[in-house]
């Protein structure tokens, strides 16, 4: 009987530390989505501002997403590898 309440102690402890790793996790991908959006209106405010409203900036626009797209592919790919050398 103490075998077991000792064994549910420590998987109680377990799932505290998990959780508590996991809502960490989740509040720093928060503050990591709203520095994105911040730096995304940055940007939007800077291409407008070189090309006037008066152009057409739709072109320029998607020129940003499609640079931004590879440097978030490339990043992702880089961070993948330093998690992979990291579990070895």
């Amino acid at each position: 009987m103490i075998k077991k309440l000792e064994k549910l102690k420590v998987e109680r402890d377990k799932v505290k530390k998990e959780a508590k790793k996991q809502i960490l996790a989740y509040i720093t991908a928060a503050f990591g989505l709203v520095a994105g959006l911040a730096w995304n209106e940055a940007i939007k405010g800077l291409i407008e501002y070189l090309f006037p409203l008066s152009q057409n900036n739709v072109w320029v626009k998607f020129l940003y997403a499609i640079i931004m797209t590879f440097v978030v592919v490339i990043i992702s790919i880089y961070l993948v590898k330093l998690f992979k050398k990291e579990e070895k």
